[in-house]
């Protein structure tokens, strides 16, 4: 049995709380809007009826994940919220990836009027807001991780009238960043609180901290030029997972404390997987577990070999309907409680560290360690 401690309790001014936090359910929501942000990205408002309105409110900063039947295979994606919890609409960016089913259905196919399946509100990639704040901000980006940035920079302008935010925004060139139009309006509504840099890994600006890939050398220079470390509350990183590394790993060596850098992966390709196992692992060989899957206060009892599918997978199998969305260790959908026995992840970009700690496990990464395990998604 793991050893647990009570859970910190973690507030927002503009939504739910963790201590609040709601079953991610499934519902049929129609597409009020498609809007062309660039030539292969879109971004997509869903119409959300009266009745759903407090299951779809959200906090700045998370996704939604997305569900439909593509060529008679049911496809689900994550797409981070771009509008403000202000802005009174729910709104994500799907920009088109290479060989992407869903993302290439969006962007060619999907019509306004149509339906998605769209899970309710899911992640931790934010700060609690208050008016009392005057902070400093600073955000990392790159390609498509503006989306849940941009919901961030309005939010928290909006709310703390007197905080500041710095962007270093990373694209191929100007043709290819999203929300341009957007961001450029934001700073000057907000002028002299909203600062950005624009990083072009194909067009030449003029120098060479503006040119190329954000990495770390980028980010000790504009550390040097633009902010001192030490005086941001929080630094937020989404994009690919070598920039984010890097940038997270410059920052911690300027003196950065590790809980005031916040990150949002896309992918988890070329990455390196974090120390995640939970617990003392144990000889896997030849176990076959006993597990026991408790959801809405049901169980569902089956066995797995040790070295075999995931837990995740083995009660889908077992007729569960446990929730989960990119199977991929990057959302946090699958997360669910160990309350007896030993379970080890492959990876987790997911947890924080003090929730791992307190239990908490990614399913669709998790396999047993211990002849028998007992993991709740209630908890």
């Amino acid at each position: 049995m793991l050893n647990f401690f009570k859970r910190k309790e973690r507030k927002d001014s503009l939504a739910k709380t963790d201590t609040n936090r709601r079953r991610a359910s499934f519902h049929a929501l129609t597409v009020s809007d498609i809007r062309r942000e660039t030539a292969d990205c879109v971004s997509v408002a869903f119409d959300v009826p009266k009745t759903l309105k407090e299951d779809y409110s959200f906090i700045q900063g998370q996704y939604l994940t997305l569900r439909n039947r593509i060529n008679g295979e049911e496809i689900r994606r994550s797409y981070s919220i771009c509008s403000s919890p202000l802005d009174g609409e729910l709104r994500v960016a799907i920009k088109k990836v290479p060989h992407g089913v869903f993302s290439t259905y969006a962007n060619e196919e999907l019509k306004k009027g149509e339906q998605l399946e769209v899970m309710t509100p899911e992640g931790n990639f934010y700060r609690a807001l208050s008016e009392d704040h005057s902070h400093l901000y600073v955000a990392f980006a790159s390609g498509s991780g503006i989306t849940p940035i941009l919901s961030i920079i309005r939010t928290t302008l909006e709310v703390e009238s007197t905080s500041r935010f710095t962007l270093f925004y990373g694209n191929k060139n100007n043709s290819s960043v999203i929300f341009k139009e957007q961001l450029e309006d934001l700073k000057n509504e907000f002028m002299g609180r909203l600062e950005i840099h624009y990083i072009l890994s194909r067009e030449d600006q003029g120098t060479d901290w503006l040119k190329g890939r954000i990495d770390g050398e980028k980010c000790r220079h504009f550390a040097k030029s633009f902010f001192e470390p030490q005086k941001v509350n929080t630094f937020f990183l989404c994009g690919p997972v070598g920039m984010i590394e890097e940038v997270s790993a410059t920052l911690t060596d300027l003196g950065v404390d590790k809980k005031n850098i916040l990150f949002e992966l896309f992918t988890t390709v070329g990455g390196k997987q974090k120390d995640i196992t939970q617990g003392a692992p144990l000889k896997a060989k030849g176990i076959v577990s006993r597990v026991t899957v408790v959801l809405d206060t049901e169980e569902t009892h089956f066995e797995i070999d040790a070295n075999g599918k995931s837990i995740l997978d083995a009660a889908l199998d077992a007729g569960a309907d446990v929730p989960f969305a990119c199977k991929g260790a990057v959302c946090c959908t699958c997360r669910a409680k160990v309350l007896e026995g030993e379970v080890e992840m492959d990876m987790n970009y997911a947890l924080e560290e003090e929730e791992v700690e307190e239990g908490y496990v990614l399913t669709c990464q998790s396999h047993p360690r211990s002849e028998r395990v007992v993991i709740s998604y209630d908890e």
